[in-house]
């Protein structure tokens, strides 16, 4: 904790006092141009990866990265996604996954969180992911099994985004699109899914096409 106020007390002496002007501006409102989705894991920071400050992202964390489908649960996720679609009218949504995620080892093997009955009930919306996994990637194992995971299942939140009504009205009037990331922590690297390849690649400055311009088949399997 002591650190924490320590650097609460540097940020308000020598941060705070050189960006003035930003938040005084911020005060007034935001409004930033892409909703960023990813893990709640300690390791992620998007503003950090991206290099972007305060009032660029609007941030959702959650564990996995999950976004329920608009039929199955409606939450502070939902909300969130509503309110940056609608309210805010964001022109960009990210799926970002990551490397070394503890709940897509939970997909991989649930026994890691029994016990954990909340944990247990929310990895319910990666259910797909799994099967998905089961079903196409039985050849794979260890490293290479736990990539394909974390990448179907950025896929996966993001087939379920469209189940949105906000999300699908943006997508369909051509004011919305869509993205789906995958950063790896040990490198710095961030792997963007190009639809027309079908498969995940490095994320150069060029960038990929975004998912509603070369839609993705109901074949989630990569």
């Amino acid at each position: 904790m002591q650190r924490l106020v320590q650097g609460l007390h540097h940020f308000q002496s020598q941060v705070f006092s050189s960006h003035k002007d930003l938040f005084e501006r911020l005060e007034n409102g935001q409004s930033p141009e892409t909703l960023f989705i990813t893990c709640s894991d300690s390791r992620i920071d998007p503003n950090l990866i991206t290099q972007t400050g305060p009032g660029e992202l609007f941030i959702l964390r959650n564990v996995g990265n999950l976004v329920a489908r608009y039929d199955e649960h409606v939450g502070s996720t939902a909300a969130a996604i509503e309110f940056a679609v609608v309210a805010l009218k964001v022109r960009e949504i990210i799926v970002c996954g990551h490397s070394n995620c503890g709940a897509m080892q939970a997909v991989l093997d649930p026994a890691l969180i029994e016990g954990l009955p909340a944990m247990k009930a929310w990895m319910s919306h990666a259910a797909e992911t799994g099967r998905i996994v089961r079903e196409n990637y039985s050849d794979l194992e260890g490293e290479a099994r736990f990539t394909a995971t974390v990448e179907e299942n950025v896929l996966v939140q993001l087939e379920n985004l469209r189940t949105h009504p906000s999300v699908a009205a943006a997508i369909e009037q051509g004011a919305l699109r869509l993205h789906g990331w995958v950063y790896k922590i040990q490198t710095g690297e961030v792997f963007a899914y190009d639809a027309s390849q079908a498969q995940f690649t490095a994320l150069t400055e060029a960038g990929v096409a975004p998912l509603d311009e070369a839609h993705r088949s109901s074949d989630l399997s990569i």
